[in-house]
């Protein structure tokens, strides 16, 4: 029998490659490994499931053998690759060794742990899969009270779905503004107004150094000597993609696991995809590119190589109190926003020294531009 594709990563980047793939092939042997428990759902579904009052299971699509059914695949959970052999195509599991002809890194990106203090670094939880999801509304039963570490999109999202669902929420931001690397400064400030209406107590300027217990909550220190109360802390400062196997392997890596346009990285018979590929100098954290290298992949995975190609890709924040819609301009890109501001709603349109527009910032009512200037951005990846 021939060896099969293993895919590593059962995330929306995972499976969304394997769906993609039986339209295309529905012989080749493929198997899913995964350290969770291998169910299927919508990673941007995690920061809406307190304003729709979801559980874990609620979010869920669908459990891992109903997906091993659906996609004729073998589906492992709750293993952990310990390492990846190219010369002897294999990937290690401890010390099972499972062949492989093709290998696809999907494993996502981990969480960034800012270095807290304290006795209380138990009740400091991070959300980046469902797992983790189900073990913090677990935790936040019968509490009141959320401190949210990080004012990102992350951060955001969670501080107005956590509202919505009946908690108070304090945000910590050490920049001084939320979504900072995403919005002009009139367009954070649209954000942090309506979030502040909403009920929202943002703390901008310091960082949190330290989480102790204080009675049955916990008393977070920051570093301006100024405390907050609650019952737990949510950490929400950043993802960053996992490279360690991928360079221990041998494959190169920089910010992301570096591929070409096929997804292909150093090794010819290893691919990344998603929050954990840097795809020609790309690290895209986002769905609409990860849904674009998951359709170019499955169909050079079945024989007909197709490079990614990425479109306009904006960016869509879940804050509904303001909701946002972005595209960063390039970091090489020279150019001045102009900015047009009408309370929540704000346009904010950012054109190079040629007078092309190269990335936007909408909030509230300004949204409904999008697609319009959609069609005068030049492409990211053509």
């Amino acid at each position: 029998m021939a060896d099969p594709i293993i895919v590593i990563g059962t995330g929306l980047a995972g499976f969304n490659l394997v769906k993609e793939l039986r339209k295309h092939d529905k012989e080749t042997p493929v198997v899913m490994l995964t350290a969770d428990d291998g169910r299927n759902y919508s990673k941007p579904m995690l920061s809406t499931g307190f304003t729709k009052d979801k559980t874990a299971d609620a979010l869920a699509l669908a459990g891992p053998e109903k997906t091993a059914e659906t996609f004729d695949i073998t589906l492992r959970t709750g293993v952990t690759v310990t390492a990846i052999d190219p010369a002897a195509h294999e990937v290690r599991i401890g010390d099972e060794a499972l062949r492989y002809s093709k290998l696809v890194l999907a494993w996502g990106a981990d969480v960034f742990r800012p270095p807290l203090e304290g006795d209380a670094l138990d009740r400091v939880y991070t959300v980046n899969d469902l797992m983790d999801y189900g073990r913090f509304r677990d935790a936040l039963a019968g509490k009141k009270t959320v401190l949210v570490v990080g004012g990102g999109l992350i951060g955001c999202e969670f501080a107005n779905d956590l509202t919505n669902g009946g908690f108070k929420v304090h945000v910590v931001e050490p920049v001084g503004r939320c979504l900072p690397t995403f919005l002009p400064e009139p367009a954070s400030l649209a954000v942090s107004s309506a979030l502040s209406d909403l009920g929202v107590v943002f703390h901008f300027g310091p960082f949190a150094q330290r989480v102790d217990q204080a009675g049955d909550g916990v008393r977070a220190t920051l570093s301006d000597g100024s405390t907050v109360e609650a019952d737990i802390v949510l950490s929400a400062v950043g993802l960053r993609p996992r490279i360690s196997l991928a360079e221990a392997a041998g494959l190169t890596v920089n910010r992301g696991i570096c591929t070409d346009r096929f997804l292909r990285t150093s090794d010819p018979d290893i691919y990344a995809l998603g929050d954990c590929a840097e795809v020609e100098g790309h690290v895209l954290l986002y769905v609409l590119p990860l849904m674009s290298a998951s359709r170019a992949l499955a169909q050079t995975l079945a024989g007909q190589e197709t490079p990614v190609s990425y479109g306009v890709m904006p960016v869509t924040i879940k804050t509904p109190a303001c909701p946002v819609v972005c595209m960063v301009p390039p970091q090489d890109v020279q150019g001045e926003w102009q900015i047009d501001v009408d309370g929540h709603n704000v346009k904010a349109l950012f054109h190079d020294a040629d007078g092309q527009l190269r990335g936007y910032a909408l909030t509230g009512e300004a949204c409904s531009e999008k697609m319009k200037l959609n069609k005068e951005l030049p492409p990211l990846l053509a």
